[in-house]
């Protein structure tokens, strides 16, 4: 059995962690549960499609979750102090947009076989432009390396099989200003 930790200290221990590219670190290592802090800012034009369901708790600051579901997407707010249950192989991409935000996510660890993915969509007309599905070993160490294949593919890979617009790759903010009216439009 572990001693209780003072999770106050842990996050003091592990701030200079909890930044971008994947802003994310785990608080224990060998446990039956995922559980990770994450911290902002970042924003994200991936979405991940988790085969479990995953828990939210923004106790710092606020947040949001991006939703695709058939080409359409929705806003979710995580104000400071929500808890919010995900269900399973919901297409998210969590936005930490306040510097210093910092929420804990749990998770169930993936068995042999079961797979999480990660895809990326025009922001335009809300096809999928690429998906790469893994198997999860670790979020810290295995997300950068799906984050590099992509954002590193040429224009081609990139390219929107139905309208043609070639997705920013890492360009965030022109990804998210693509973005803009389709949210506006869904609220």
């Amino acid at each position: 059995m572990r001693r209780p930790i003072n999770f106050a200290r842990w996050i003091e221990e592990h701030q200079h962690l909890l930044k971008p590219p994947v802003g994310n670190q785990q608080v224990w290592k060998d446990s039956d549960m995922i559980v990770t802090v994450v911290g902002g800012p970042n924003q994200r034009t991936d979405f991940h499609d988790d085969p479990y369901e995953e828990y939210f708790h923004q106790f710092r600051g606020n947040a949001q979750l991006l939703v695709a579901d058939r080409g359409k997407f929705e806003r979710i707010d995580l104000r400071e102090g929500d808890i919010f249950l995900l269900p399973a192989h919901v297409l998210h991409s969590p936005q930490r947009p306040e510097p210093g935000s910092l929420c804990t996510v749990i998770e169930l660890p993936r068995p042999a076989g079961v797979l999480d993915a990660f895809e990326w969509f025009c922001a335009r007309c809300g096809t999928s432009v690429h998906r790469s599905e893994l198997q999860l070993a670790s979020i810290v160490e295995d997300l950068p390396v799906v984050y590099r294949r992509f954002y590193d593919a040429d224009e081609a890979a990139r390219r929107c099989p139905h309208c043609g617009t070639v997705h920013p790759g890492r360009d965030w903010q022109r990804w998210h200003a693509d973005l803009a009216p389709a949210l506006a439009a869904a609220r």
